[in-house]
């Protein structure tokens, strides 16, 4: 039985830690691929221990009716831009809806207003730890420079490297036949 020589087993380790590294950033992008419908990085600390800030979470779309008290819920609000993700602590039927009492786990009081049903966007579904940094940090032109524009660089400069390796041991004309026969 032939064993692996140390080049396979390197090149085997970088492989799982490549697929180890893309898969999250993948599942953050395309959260369809798990289910759910969005995703979104977050800000705060509101929901620690649960979800701690420079997470990314993943979002399923869902019935407001099938919400229930303890779930973990992403909802828009008039006055912030950036959704908020808290628990549901409370459910008011109105009228004409539900309404939704939230408060962060790390928070000592309820959210100040209650959430209506058509400001839900959906429930959490689950957090990939801290990616959201790595995300945020892409967003700026020196991230964008740092995991964009140095691996490309490194790249290119690679393949002259090789262009020029290559260039140097192919044997030109002037260095004559290579036959073991000929006289001198």
């Amino acid at each position: 039985m032939n064993t692996p020589d140390r080049g396979t087993i390197l090149r085997f380790v970088v492989l799982i830690v490549l697929i180890a590294l893309v898969v999250p950033f993948a599942l953050y992008a395309v959260p369809n691929a798990v289910g759910a419908d969005h995703s979104y990085v977050v800000l705060s600390g509101s929901m620690e221990p649960t979800i701690s800030t420079g997470d990314a979470i993943l979002v399923a779309e869902q019935s407001p009716e099938s919400i229930e008290r303890g779930d973990i819920i992403t909802f828009a609000t008039e006055d912030e831009p950036t959704p908020t993700t808290h628990r549901v602590v409370e459910i008011i039927q109105m009228d004409e809806g539900r309404e939704f009492v939230t408060k962060g786990d790390a928070n000592e009081n309820r959210d100040p207003q209650q959430v209506s049903d058509r400001n839900v966007i959906g429930t959490f579904a689950f957090s990939i730890p801290f990616i959201g940094y790595v995300i945020k940090f892409a967003g700026t032109q020196m991230g964008f420079l740092a995991l964009v524009g140095i691996p490309l660089g490194l790249l290119i400069l690679g393949e002259l490297y090789d262009l020029a390796a290559a260039a140097r041991s192919t044997p030109t004309e002037t260095d004559g036949p290579a036959d073991a026969n000929s006289e001198d």
